[in-house]
C-alpha cells in the first residue's frame, strides 16, 4: 500500500494552503523508463470517475490505475537533501535505483 510520511503529508497541506488548492486532492502518476528506473509527477487536480483513490496521512490521493503497480510499496516523504534544498522523495523498491534505507 502507497504511503506518505508526516512530513510529506505537511508540506502537501502547506502547498495546498499556499496555492489555494485546499479541497483539491493530490494526483499521483507513475511511468517506468527504459532503465527500469521510475519517473514520479504529483500536483493538485480534480477526481475522476476512473480514479484510485486513497487517504494517507489525512491526504486524498488519486492516481490512475496503470501507476497502481508502480507504486504500490513505495512511501513518499519531504526531506532537505542539502542545507535549505527539500524535495519530495520516493522510497520505492519497484524502482531499479531503489536502496533499502539503513539505520543510522
Amino acid at each position: 500500500m502507497f504511503d506518505i510520511t508526516e512530513a510529506a503529508a505537511n508540506q502537501i497541506k502547506h502547498a495546498a494552503q499556499q496555492g489555494g488548492t485546499v479541497g483539491m486532492v493530490l494526483r499521483l502518476a507513475a511511468s517506468m523508463k527504459e532503465d527500469g528506473s521510475i519517473d514520479y509527477l504529483m500536483g493538485f487536480d480534480e477526481a475522476t470517475d476512473e480514479d484510485i483513490r486513497l487517504v494517507a496521512k489525512g491526504i486524498e490521493i488519486v492516481m490512475v490505475p496503470e501507476s497502481v503497480p508502480l507504486l504500490e510499496d513505495a512511501v513518499m516523504d519531504y526531506v532537505e537533501l542539502n542545507a535549505g534544498n527539500f524535495r519530495f522523495i520516493f522510497s520505492n523498491p519497484m524502482d531499479a535505483n531503489y536502496s533499502p534505507p539503513t539505520e543510522k
